[in-house]
């Protein structure tokens, strides 16, 4: 069973250590970076640690824009380890509860960097299609919520 836990003093080493593939590494940002932005952010951050069965898979941090007054996924990493196992997509779709369940979001936003066809296909199985908008090097995608 997956579920999202906080980051604490008694994991925080582990979810450091999380790793992706080589060929990754230009789509997604390491947990170190993704805590410092999350410790900068901290009013409108949200970053857990992915657990299955007791053992942290992955990462995920969601967030809140406020600029565009929007509810994101900011962040999603499976240690390459655990990839492919459908850990990715339990946890996208738990991120997305969560925000559902503490702000009653109908609509949460995300981007994708270009070339990353597998992110782009992992969000677009739970319902993310694109905006049409383009920001830096990534598209950006959305997902309707129904209440």
């Amino acid at each position: 069973m997956v579920k999202l836990e906080k980051i604490t003093k008694d994991n925080l080493e582990q979810v450091l250590a999380l790793d992706i593939l080589e060929e990754q590494r230009n789509y997604v940002s390491s947990t170190a970076h993704s805590l410092a932005q999350a410790w900068v952010y901290k009013d409108t951050a949200f970053p857990f640690a992915v657990y299955s069965d007791g053992s942290l898979v992955g990462f995920v941090m969601l967030g809140y824009y406020e600029q565009k007054k929007q509810y994101t996924l900011w962040k999603l990493l499976i240690d390459k380890q655990y990839q492919n196992k459908g850990y990715g997509r339990a946890a996208l779709k738990l991120a997305i509860e969560y925000l559902k369940d503490r702000f009653h979001v109908t609509e949460v936003f995300t981007g994708v960097a270009f070339g990353n066809d597998v992110a782009k296909h992992l969000y677009q199985s739970v319902g993310f299609v694109e905006t049409g908008d383009v920001d830096d090097f990534q598209l950006e995608m959305k997902l309707c919520i129904d209440g």
